[in-house]
């Protein structure tokens, strides 16, 4: 009786037993599973910084599509932009004060040397010139006075009559009635030159440019702060000024041929020659100023025109070009933008040439291998780190 009993009290406990020992694995397993999902979260929060982080570093790096430098062709002719400028060009002011009577000639007229072109009303120094006149009467009145009173007196000196200095006192009244006579006279031309500017001439042939005054106007005389009444400039011939690349300046001569084109004569050539240079290249554009002198008859060609000078000499040098929009201009001069092989930008100095238009001449600073940014913005800095975009490396 006592062993039925105790048999189930002991299997009662192996199955308390068991239980517990389930019930810990499970809360075992459960930590397991709870560790591994926060490290997996852990890790995986990580890799989802780390990733941005890299799109961030990437998108901060700017990318730049580039070109290499091209080279123009061969054999071709110097051609350079030069600027029209009159042979002789002058402004004309007024030498006396008055009032504008009247003017001759307005702009566009031709005048020849001499010409007359305005004529002013000079009232004051008619004035002036009358009272110096009457002046000068006086003066030579009193210079036949004091002549006859110095020869009186030396004829009485010889005889003992007066003395010796009241002769010498006579004769020095007539030597500065003598000195008094020629300044009247110097004064009298002064005001006479003077009255003289009232008329305004043409100190040479040429065309009137500008009128800046009218019938009635103050004229003041001088040039300070004052405008001038006439600009008349020489058009026939012309001189055009072409600063010449220091490459090209020995191949420049006294001389030499040239012809000028512009834009409003089509396939109308005006033929030139270089009557001199500057002889010195300017330390500031590496150039040589030249001077060609166009003949102009039919008076085509206009003052201030821009055109471009082609000049008979054969070109076999090499030239490098880039596009417009590679260039930035920086307080310290032009910059092209250049990306080295460490994929970092290097801003280099260049000195331009020639304008094609859609082109630069470089004359240095450049090499033809290397790589320069398109559109470069203006906040590329030296050193910076760029991508080249995929399929952007053009010839220019």
């Amino acid at each position: 009786m006592t062993q039925l009993t105790q048999q189930p009290f002991e299997t009662s406990t192996v199955s308390k037993t068991s239980k517990k020992t389930h019930s810990a694995r499970l809360a075992v397993i459960a930590v397991v599973v709870l560790l591994l999902a926060g490290g997996f979260a852990i890790v995986r929060r990580l890799s989802e910084r780390q990733a941005l982080a890299k799109e961030t570093e990437k998108l901060a790096v700017p990318t730049v599509a580039i070109t290499r430098p091209g080279t123009e062709p061969a054999d071709e002719s110097m051609v350079l932009p030069g600027q029209l400028q009159a042979y002789v060009q002058s402004a004309i002011y007024s030498r006396t004060n008055g009032y504008l009577l009247n003017w001759k000639y307005d702009i566009g007229s031709h005048v020849q040397k001499g010409q007359l072109l305005a004529e002013i009303d000079t009232p004051e120094v008619d004035q002036e010139l009358s009272q110096a006149k009457a002046a000068r009467q006086q003066i030579e009145a009193q210079l036949q006075l004091a002549k006859s009173s110095a020869e009186r007196w030396t004829n009485l000196r010889k005889t003992d009559s007066v003395s010796q200095q009241e002769a010498d006192q006579q004769t020095s009244a007539y030597t500065q009635a003598q000195a008094n006579l020629a300044a009247a006279d110097a004064n009298v031309r002064r005001l006479e030159q003077l009255e003289s500017f009232k008329h305004i001439y043409a100190p040479f042939s040429g065309v009137i440019t500008r009128r800046n005054v009218d019938r009635g106007a103050l004229i003041t005389a001088g040039s300070t702060g004052q405008r001038e009444l006439f600009d008349i400039a020489q058009v026939d011939p012309l001189r055009v000024y072409v600063n010449v690349p220091q490459s090209d300046a020995p191949s420049i001569k006294t001389g030499l041929s040239a012809f000028v084109e512009l834009q409003e004569f089509p396939n109308q050539k005006f033929p030139g020659k270089v009557v001199r240079t500057a002889d010195a290249i300017d330390p500031a554009t590496r150039t040589l100023l030249t001077e060609i002198d166009v003949p102009n008859k039919g008076g085509h060609l206009l003052p201030g025109s821009y055109a471009q000078v082609s000049f008979a000499v054969p070109l076999h040098s090499t030239r490098i070009t880039v596009p417009v929009n590679t260039l930035l201009f920086r307080a310290e001069g032009p910059r092209v933008a250049v990306v080295g092989s460490d994929q970092k930008v290097h801003l280099k100095p260049v000195t331009i040439g020639r304008d094609f238009g859609t082109k630069l001449e470089i004359l240095g600073g450049l090499d033809q291998n290397d790589q320069i940014v398109v559109n470069p913005a203006d906040s590329l800095e030296e050193g910076q780190r760029v991508n080249v975009k995929a399929g952007g490396d053009t010839r220019s």
